[in-house]
């Protein structure tokens, strides 16, 4: 499965009067076959996130549970903050949705998503922790984790054993060390490490258990001079500085996997849909990709990654508040829930059922980070902090570039906190 999964960029200042038009109807059935008959529910999914099969499945199995139908609706990222908004202020919302787990806490605390405490009760009990928190808002259940990824190491396994490297590494210091010695005996690029990647940065500072923001009385600013964040950015700039790739673009800017597939490059930092787009550069690099987990400051514990997914919400107006809760219940069940990361190759919602995971390297590199990962500040304010330009990314070019950690800090934390004083 492939996604290029979107962060919160603007949500927060779309969410307005999302609850204006809450009812107090809801439906009053019990479960069981035929206790919803006639009844349908409708599901937002987001294009490229539902498995066919999956899809079928659970379908036939909400069906046959519920006697209600199910109408799937797929959506388009591009514009879906607008419509969604829009969509949970009208009187007939889609009773279930998928939404980006950044995403979650802005419209929670807009009212646009019904509270979820009795399901995590019933079935989310062994939910993975770091996956589950963004669920939770000022201490009340929202959604319920569905699934994530995480970025991995994705390297050419012919230029690494060219360098006379015969394993993997353990650890941040012997990943820098293989790369240096990658450096000294080929002719390769060893890592391609753009300076504004900042969703890797991001992950370096959830390992260093830094926040980005901090509490100032009743509003949020800037914490970039916090020195864990300044930790983190060390760490980036000890890998950038292996790399060839410019201090001022991203990853996308150009697409890394297509660096990386043109053979030149021994390693990149990448989510696995991306080494999809090195083989449709050259197919031949297929046979010679691998992966493997990015290592931490010791062997025991992986680096800090962030975690990109989704949750699945209930519209606080729906008038289907029981019959949405019964499809997530089927949905979201070890059956199914494993089935889904089977077919999607992505981290399900419980450690357990990683086992699904089997046969799949890019998805089996991912697993061991996924407890310790995270994502970006679960505040509404955060959304116009990722508009472009997006300070941290100037930030990390300003160092990457000779200034220190505190005076690149200082040099943004003025725009950093202007967008975190906006109105939401």
């Amino acid at each position: 499965m492939k996604r290029k999964l979107i962060a919160a960029i603007g949500v927060a200042g779309m969410l307005v009067s999302v609850a204006a038009c809450g009812s107090d109807d809801g439906d009053k059935k019990s479960g069981g076959a035929d206790g919803f008959k006639g009844e349908t529910l409708t599901l937002w999914a987001m294009d490229g996130s539902t498995p066919d099969r999956w899809q079928k499945d659970v379908t036939a199995a909400f069906e046959k549970k519920t006697g209600a139908k199910l109408k799937f609706e797929v959506q388009q990222w591009n514009g879906i903050q607008q419509k969604l908004t829009t969509a949970l202020s009208e009187e007939n919302p889609p009773d279930v949705f998928e939404i980006g787990n950044t995403q979650t806490a802005a419209y929670a605390k807009t009212g646009g998503l019904a509270e979820l405490g009795d399901l995590k009760e019933s079935i989310g009990a062994d939910w993975t922790e770091s996956m589950n928190k963004a669920s939770v808002i000022d201490g009340k259940q929202y959604a319920a984790p569905w699934f994530v990824l995480n970025r991995v190491v994705i390297y050419n396994k012919k230029i690494w054993a060219e360098a006379g490297i015969k394993d993997t590494p353990k650890t941040r210091e012997e990943f820098l060390q293989d790369l240096k010695q990658i450096g000294a005996k080929t002719d390769a690029e060893p890592i391609y490490m753009p300076g504004q990647f900042w969703y890797h940065f991001v992950g370096l500072t959830i390992g260093e258990g830094a926040e980005l923001v901090k509490k100032d009385g009743d509003k949020y600013v800037s914490n970039l001079s916090d020195p864990k964040v300044a930790k983190a950015m060390k760490t980036y700039q000890e890998f950038q500085k292996l790399s060839k790739a410019p201090k001022n673009k991203d990853e996308a800017t150009p697409q890394q996997g297509e660096v990386f597939g043109k053979g030149k490059t021994a390693t990149f930092i990448g989510m696995p849909w991306e080494a999809d787009l090195a083989i449709k550069t050259d197919k031949k690099i297929a046979k010679d990709i691998g992966y493997f987990t990015i290592p931490g400051a010791t062997a025991d514990k992986p680096e800090g990654v962030f975690l990109g997914g989704s949750n699945l919400a209930v519209a606080a107006t729906s008038k289907k508040q029981e019959l949405a809760k019964e499809f997530l219940k089927i949905a979201l069940s070890d059956k199914f829930e494993g089935q889904f990361a089977k077919e999607g190759g992505v981290i399900p919602n419980k450690e357990s059922l990683e086992s699904a995971l089997k046969g799949n390297p890019a998805a089996k590199a991912m697993t061991p980070a996924t407890p310790g990962g995270g994502i970006t500040p679960l505040i509404p304010e955060w959304g116009a902090v990722e508009n472009p330009p997006n300070p941290i990314k100037n930030y990390m070019t300003a160092v990457l570039n000779g200034k220190s950690p505190a005076e690149a800090a200082k040099q943004v934390e003025g725009e950093l906190n202007k967008r975190l004083s906006q109105k939401q």
